[in-house]
């Protein structure tokens, strides 16, 4: 498996930090990703040298150039499914520091390798490890099988894994097989994953297996909103988002969060209306390039201790999150601006653009004269500083603004009884 070497064009750079449609930028961050889970692997191999696992890696990691060779398009769709990433890196990291991690042992790229021969269609063997009862192949689903390991048999005329055979659409489900589910709208084509134990690090709420239907609805919806009015927007998720992880639903709202370990996937609650479900899959996009950009581009200095005021987070925040949030923020403002020209709540709009294009303006203010950007960052949040600057501008009814401000000065004043003084800068 060979990695590319990446270098972001500075127009494409550019057209990240402005708020611009950048479709051919995300590609490239998708392209990019693509090549750390492809250095991941190996580093999965390199890892478990020394160790009884590092032949049983070693073939999984032979097969899956086998695949590539045979059906690099089967073999990619595998590789870059999110939570191949969480789990590699996790892998890779368990394998240095000698500390277990559940689930993260070397032996599961046979089964990463068995998916990929599955999708080809591959006729081959190959033993994979069953964990806690289960073998899971990432993008396809997950079998339910008994004892420590299991025989995946694959060909053209099917694939079983140990007595469990998986059906032909391996997003049904069968005797033994869980399948992943996935929703189609037009260019937006995710699964809903509610199996792989790696499909978001760190989130306790993430749902268990649920009906799909409602989600379909939802995101039906949403997609509606977003080609109508953020046609840009709506062509980079399509680029990005290819996983939903669904979360417990709140008492209301939505939760949602997105991870630089799981490019791609977006894990979220059940939205209670078509706007909300777009906004949300907006501001996780934002963070999803982002961290992507930062896999090649280093925007900001190490963390010095300092933490800062974010208008939207009731803790202080280090000057990374501080970034990070901006530029989420910086999506969610101009969802809102373009969605005032939509139909729906106008004043839910008016207020929502008016609140988040003046709290983002603040923390892009504080970001620069923190001291702690690179010329890249500078340049980066500069230019978001000039796009938000011809923004300030544009008129808001009264009444918007009003409880727009309200909204604001009632948060500071929340997160200084918290947190005490904003810190200086």
């Amino acid at each position: 498996m060979n990695v590319s070497h990446h270098r972001l064009s500075h127009q494409d750079f550019m057209t990240l930090a402005t708020g611009g449609s950048g479709v051919d930028a995300v590609r490239e961050l998708v392209s990019v990703e693509y090549s750390k889970h492809v250095t991941f692997l190996w580093g999965v191999v390199t890892a478990a040298e020394g160790s009884e696992h590092y032949t049983l890696a070693r073939t999984g990691y032979d097969l899956l150039a086998t695949v590539i060779r045979v059906n690099r398009e089967a073999a990619a769709k595998v590789i870059r499914y999110p939570s191949v990433g969480t789990w590699a890196r996790r892998t890779v990291q368990a394998g240095r520091s000698g500390t277990a991690i559940p689930g993260a042992v070397p032996d599961q790229l046979r089964a990463v390798a068995a998916a990929a021969a599955i999708r080809a269609g591959l006729r081959t063997e190959i033993e994979v490890p069953v964990i806690s009862g289960r073998v899971t192949l990432p993008s396809l689903g997950t079998a339910l099988v008994p004892g420590c390991s299991a025989r995946v048999r694959t060909g053209p005329g099917g694939a079983a894994i140990g007595p469990v055979e998986i059906p032909r659409n391996p997003c049904h489900d069968a005797p033994g097989w869980l399948g992943l589910r996935r929703v189609h709208v037009g260019p937006f084509d995710v699964f809903i994953d509610d199996l792989d134990p790696f499909r978001m690090p760190g989130i306790q709420d993430l749902a268990p297996r649920l009906d799909t239907e409602p989600w379909k609805t939802a995101f039906r919806a949403a997609w509606l909103v977003l080609e109508e009015h953020h046609s840009g927007v709506a062509a980079e998720i399509a680029a990005v988002v290819s996983v939903i992880a669904p979360r417990s639903r709140p008492p209301s709202g939505v939760v949602s969060t997105s991870s630089p370990e799981a490019f791609g996937t977006v894990a979220m609650s059940l939205s209670p209306d078509p706007v909300t479900c777009a906004v949300t899959l907006a501001h996780e996009l934002q963070h999803l390039k982002l961290g992507a950009l930062l896999d090649i581009v280093t925007l900001a200095l190490p963390d010095d201790g300092r933490r800062y005021y974010a208008p939207w987070r009731d803790d202080p925040r280090p000057l990374g999150g501080l970034l990070q949030g901006a530029y989420a923020y910086f999506g969610v403002s101009g969802f809102w601006r373009r969605q005032r020209r939509g139909p729906g709540n106008q004043l839910q709009a008016d207020i929502e653009y008016a609140r988040w294009r003046a709290a983002t303006a603040l923390a892009v203010k504080t970001l620069r004269s923190s001291g702690r950007l690179t010329r890249a960052g500078l340049e980066f949040v500069g230019a978001m500083a000039r796009t938000l600057g011809t923004w300030q501008d544009e008129p808001v009814p009264l009444q918007a603004m009003t409880l727009a401000r309200r909204a604001s000065e009632s948060h500071l004043s929340r997160w200084q009884s918290a947190n005490g003084p904003i810190p200086a800068g």
